[in-house]
């Protein structure tokens, strides 16, 4: 979920207020024939009776392209159902009923006579204090560009997006316990549980569409669980439906006074649980810092919110420092409007930050890194967005020592400097859906690297994610879209999207929800040329080939598990912990090997028979090497230099080089990166 603008609310609204800068970043009828049914593959045989318009024409496209390649676009963050989420009272409407438009498409109760009681909607810019709640048939205000508490995503309009050339959407659950807590609700404000209720409600609105086409599995919107069937469905010209998570405390693993309230076997449980319901990609943190990980700040008077919002729910402040590369964390707000204030514990207030201390202090913690982990085990892909400059780094480092593919950056909230990292690994990346032109720009920014990597481009709508979209451009700019037009394969025609008795055009409706993004994409065509729209073509093929590499890799094996070791010296001032070399190849990230207090010192492993050695993984405690190098030997006597650095800096290092035969393999620090002698957690021996 991103997040836009809010106003400064009133005292009276002080409650409400926190609630709305908060939620702003999380983020009866029978069937009738259908309109226009001839037998056709993509036309139901009925729909309800009150229902949307489709108003595309012609045959979606099926197959492959000249080189075998899928083609179509893929909107890699969307949330089609945190209607059921928040408490099931922020986003109003449904996104499908069996009693079609007019049963789903209903304002909140509390927005009812006239808006004046939808706090939420006033304060983040939907309307002046007033708004008509009245959905089907007239939709007089809503849903609209910058109306963020309605719905989105009716089924209807999704089915829009995929004849406008959508070939993968990643549906998202989404939920927030705080936000849950501070809204009217009609249920608990457990996170699981409405990850669960989402999951079982994108399974059901499956078989909704399957019932229009005549029985299981003749719908469009279909459900997939590995990159094949992926492939098979987009191939029949239809639409792949990938699930993802996105939510603030994973198996329940937020953080009090920094304490986890998790352990690993909560994380494999969730993982499993979560695997079992179809789930392939997921954020381990977003907003607020959990048990998992920090997070990549918001600003301004939306980055106070979320930082109080963090205190209320974790009992601490975003505590930054000093970035030590060209990556930052986005600034954090400073004044905290007195309505949010007020809402803090006597003697409590927001805390100053230095200017040049752009990073969070809390990068992938143990617990972060035991799941990482645990979704590489599984095959799952990790979301880098909302992850802190501190933890994206650890988490790429990690990646990179595995040689993982499964990493994915889907609405433009990673640090952009991080990009050629993920195109390395064979990940993929998504921008955020902008404005036409600055979408164009954004993508300009890394058009050469795209083509040095041979991958497409995709969108990321956070349609119903609380964002904002893109607003209208006027009928007379220069990329005003001409209706009717064409798709950019020029097979369907497409023509002013109707609900009711409601016309939208982007041009003066902006984005209003999600079958407008076949109008926005014409937009950017006439904003920055084909060949923007042709990558975004491109974008279906390179996230299943993310996908594909992700299932198919096989993690190393580490030579060093449970094999013998020695050191140099151990450290053994305090007698009632231990800090003996073997502790390096227990495969225990809690336990350590300790050198004395001096730079010459080395920790070594006998692999007990001569193996072929290319990679050597060491994760470093705080006392770290500066310079170090790796050491191979035959016998344990005569050794040879395989890899050396003079710029060490802790954390997480992998040291490749050209394999060859050894038995033993040793780390040799010369100089200390820290007053502290050399600590290390884990070390891993790999072939490569």
């Amino acid at each position: 979920m991103n997040r836009p603008t809010t106003r400064k609310p009133g005292g009276r609204f002080a409650l409400v207020a926190l609630f709305i800068a908060l939620a702003t970043v999380v983020f009866g009828a029978g069937p009738v024939p259908a309109a226009d049914a001839g037998g056709s593959w993509w036309e139901p045989t009925a729909r309800p009776a009150a229902d949307s318009q489709i108003n595309v024409t012609g045959a979606p496209f099926k197959g492959t392209d000249a080189q075998g390649k899928v083609r179509g676009f893929v909107d890699a963050h969307n949330h089609l159902m945190s209607n059921e989420g928040f408490g099931g009272r922020m986003i109003c409407g449904k996104t499908f009923s069996e009693g079609g438009a007019a049963d789903a498409l209903k304002d909140c109760p509390e927005h009812y006579p006239d808006g004046s009681g939808a706090l939420f909607e006033h304060l983040t810019g939907g309307d002046d204090g007033h708004h008509d709640p009245v959905g089907w048939p007239t939709f007089k205000d809503w849903p609209a560009h910058n109306s963020l508490s309605h719905q989105q995503n009716y089924y209807a309009w999704v089915e829009r997006a995929w004849r406008g050339g959508q070939r993968v959407l990643v549906n998202d659950l989404v939920t927030n316990g705080l936000i849950c807590s501070l809204l009217p609700r009609d249920r608990g404000c457990d996170e699981m549980d409405a990850i669960r209720l989402e999951a079982r409600k994108t399974y059901e609105m499956q078989d909704y569409v399957d019932t229009m086409y005549g029985g299981p599995g003749k719908g469009w919107f279909r459900i997939v669980t590995d990159a094949a069937q992926a492939r098979s469905v987009i191939e029949q010209g239809k639409l792949a439906v990938v699930l993802g998570v996105e939510t603030s405390e994973p198996f329940g693993c937020k953080q009090i006074l920094d304490f986890a309230q998790c352990n690993q076997a909560d994380i494999d449980k969730g993982l499993d649980e979560l695997y079992s319901l179809g789930v392939r990609s997921m954020f381990l943190c977003h907003k607020f810092d959990n048990a998992l990980c920090g997070v990549r700040f918001d600003s301004g008077t939306t980055g106070v919110a979320v930082n109080i919002g963090q205190f209320l729910s974790t009992g601490t402040f975003w505590a930054t420092e000093k970035c030590t590369g060209p990556q930052h964390d986005n600034p954090i707000g400073l004044a905290a409007p007195p309505a949010m204030a007020a809402k803090l514990p006597a003697g409590v207030s927001v805390p100053s930050y230095a200017s040049d201390a752009r990073c969070n202090t809390r990068g992938l913690t143990r617990l972060g890194e035991y799941a990482l982990k645990g979704m590489m085990q599984r095959g799952m892909m990790l979301e880098l967005d909302h992850m802190s400059v501190k933890a994206a780094g650890r988490a790429l480092d990690m990646l990179e020592a595995e040689e993982y593919p499964g990493v994915l950056s889907s609405h433009s909230w990673m640090d952009s400097d991080w990009t050629e990292r993920v195109y390395r690994l064979g990940g993929f990346v998504a921008q955020y859906m902008n404005g036409a032109e600055s979408f164009v720009g954004e993508a300009g920014q890394k058009a050469a690297l795209r083509k040095k990597y041979g991958v497409g481009l995709g969108y990321g709508t956070d349609m119903n994610g609380v964002g904002g979209w893109p607003g209208p451009v006027g009928v007379n700019a220069p990329n005003a879209v001409k209706y009717p037009f064409r798709s950019f394969d020029g097979g369907a025609v497409l023509d002013r999207q109707v609900t009711g008795q409601r016309t939208w055009d982007l041009n003066t409706d902006g984005a209003a929800h999600n079958g407008l993004v076949p109008d926005w994409i014409e937009q950017i065509r006439l904003s920055g040329g084909q060949g923007v729209v042709d990558e975004l073509a491109g974008g279906a093929e390179s996230y299943l080939t993310t996908w594909k590499a992700t299932e198919k890799h096989e993690m190393g094996v580490n030579l060093a598990s449970g094999r013998p070791t020695s050191a140099s010296t151990t450290q053994w001032w305090n007698p009632f912990v231990n800090y003996s070399s073997g502790l390096t190849v227990d495969g225990d990230t809690g336990t350590r090997w300790a050198s004395e207090w001096s730079d010459d010192q080395w920790v070594q492993v006998d692999l007990g028979e001569a193996r072929r050695v290319g990679q050597v993984t060491l994760d470093w405690e705080t006392a770290y090497a500066r310079e170090y190098r790796i050491e191979l030997s035959d016998d344990g006597a005569g050794w040879r230099t395989a890899w050396s650095t003079q710029a060490g800096d802790g954390g997480y290092d992998t040291a490749e080089f050209p394999s060859q035969s050894a038995r033993y393999v040793r780390i040799h620090g010369v100089k200390r990166g820290t007053q502290w002698g050399y600590s290390l957690y884990e070390v891993k021996v790999t072939r490569s």
